[in-house]
């Protein structure tokens, strides 16, 4: 096995052997060794918005005259080669290797962030990597990890910014897109089968008839409340801790720096097509003591992922059969459904969507005992916040994901059986509803329990028993006329 080159640096507690071309120093190599427990590192949603946050705080720091216009405009462009992946560095992943399961604040990541800051600065004054505490190196210009890039900010008030910043960022750019063709998707489905009558269900037995284009203008209607939700998970998240430093106190920065690093990153972020407004947090000691905007955010989450699940289930059972199931719907075929019945295809899609909302919902319980008092948030800080950031970030993106995917490999090919939804309809018991206005309940019920007992529809028995005229039956058993009120 071929030696591995490396060089040593020194943090607060000693000496470190780190990778000689890791970008990372001895803080971050620290972790590294202190905390191999996932192999899974701090999403890059999180990575990237540390970027964001870093350049927008060095270029208030340059406004507030604490930090110089060289200095700044270097912690910039370290910035931007991280907001874009590293590709030129060999991708992000191998200088931000802390574990998600770390130091409860953040603290590792932070570090991490602005030690790779600082080296991409060094590297790009054309001086070795781990220059940056070099007393000649920064007294030439050089950027200090602590001193500059991390200049008025704690990993405090950092990690929770960053973690809400990447989440907003996430929800804006991916979920609400795809929930908005999603639910587009759903309205045209509602008014394509607007006259397409099938028979009700409840308690997954026989009710009234309804149209197939009710149900579905249910759940699209279902999709436009999780667009709500989601962006009301957004507007909430975009409330930053950021110039609270260590406590909320604001120690060791300038008053106006929260307020400044906000609009920054508002304009960083904005666009005509997709706006977003940071704004810093109107209670810091709310916002850095605890993480219940989080655990709201993951509340909508979960909503969505029921709402899904919902959707997917009630299409996935519709589309049973397709011969001895309700088979009112036929799915699309995406793939073959059975290693050993041949021609058997299965509503994977379904499936998928299902098991989204499963893990969603397994993310929701792991945030909100994250966000519980005496678990994670303990008097002046929460101290579980990369995890639910993790899990936070998970939720969006599988639903993200799994709405586009269901989307248009299943609600784009899902097709109406017209000839099975009017055969059902007509066998059913409930048809008999319809008369008891006329009739009562009591003789009603009477007529449905014969037509079950003779295997004959409501009309038959209806009309063989004389109990109305047969102008008044059609009028009251007409299909069309009982999906709406009287």
């Amino acid at each position: 096995m071929a030696k591995v080159s490396t060089r040593t640096e020194k943090d607060t507690m000693g000496e470190m052997t780190v990778p000689a071309d890791a970008l990372y120093g001895a803080s971050t190599q620290r972790a590294v060794e202190n905390f191999p427990v996932s192999g899974r590192p701090v999403p890059f949603a999180v990575v990237r918005a540390y970027a964001s946050l870093k350049s927008a705080c060095a270029t208030v720091n340059e406004g507030l005259g604490r930090l110089e216009k060289a200095r700044a405009a270097a912690i910039r462009s370290a910035c931007e080669s991280i907001a874009e992946g590293m590709a030129e560095h060999g991708g992000w992943a191998r200088h931000f290797p802390v574990d998600v399961f770390q130091t409860g604040s953040g603290t590792s990541t932070n570090m991490n962030a602005n030690e790779v800051i600082a080296n991409l600065i060094c590297l790009a004054r054309k001086k070795p990597i781990g220059s940056s505490k070099d007393a000649a190196y920064l007294k030439g210009g050089g950027v200090h990890p602590n001193d500059h890039v991390n200049m008025g900010q704690s990993s405090n008030d950092t990690f929770p910014s960053a973690m809400q910043i990447g989440a907003a960022l996430e929800i804006r750019d991916r979920l609400l897109p795809a929930l908005r063709v999603m639910g587009d998707e759903l309205d045209k489905k509602a008014k394509q089968w607007n006259k397409v009558i099938k028979i009700g269900r409840t308690h997954l037995q026989d009710a009234t008839p309804i149209r197939l284009g009710q149900e579905f203008s249910g759940y699209a209607r279902q999709v436009r409340q999780a667009e709500r939700r989601a962006q009301s998970a957004l507007e909430s998240l975009c409330e930053l801790p950021i110039g609270g430093t260590a406590v909320g106190t604001g120690i060791n920065t300038h008053k106006e720096f929260g307020k400044r690093v906000c609009a920054e990153l508002s304009k960083m972020h904005s666009s005509k097509a997709a706006s977003v407004t940071f704004k810093e947090a109107r209670n810091h000691f709310e916002a850095q003591h605890t993480r219940d905007v989080i655990v709201e955010a993951s509340g909508h989450l979960k909503t969505i992922a029921v709402s899904l699940s919902k959707i997917a289930h009630d299409i996935r059972l519709l589309g049973s059969g397709p011969r001895c199931g309700i088979g009112e719907l036929k799915l699309p075929a995406v793939q073959p459904g059975s290693s050993i019945m041949p021609g058997k295809v299965n509503p994977v899609i379904c499936e998928m969507a299902v098991q989204v909302a499963c893990q969603v919902v397994g993310n929701d319980a792991a945030i909100t005992m994250g966000g519980l008092g005496g678990v994670g948030s303990l008097l002046d800080l929460n101290v579980a916040m990369p995890m639910m950031a993790d899990n936070l970030l998970e939720s969006i993106q599988l639903l993200s994901r799994a709405c586009d995917v269901f989307t248009q490999k299943c609600l784009m090919g899902l097709e109406a059986d017209e000839d099975r939804c009017e055969a059902l309809i007509e066998g059913s018991l409930a048809m008999c509803t319809s008369l008891v206005p006329a009739i009562g309940y009591d003789k009603s019920a009477a007529i449905a329990k014969q037509a079950y007992a003779e295997g004959k529809t409501v009309r038959q028995v209806a009309i063989e028993t004389g109990v109305l005229g047969q102008g008044e039956l059609r009028r009251l058993l007409n299909l069309a006329s009982m999906t709406k009120p009287d």
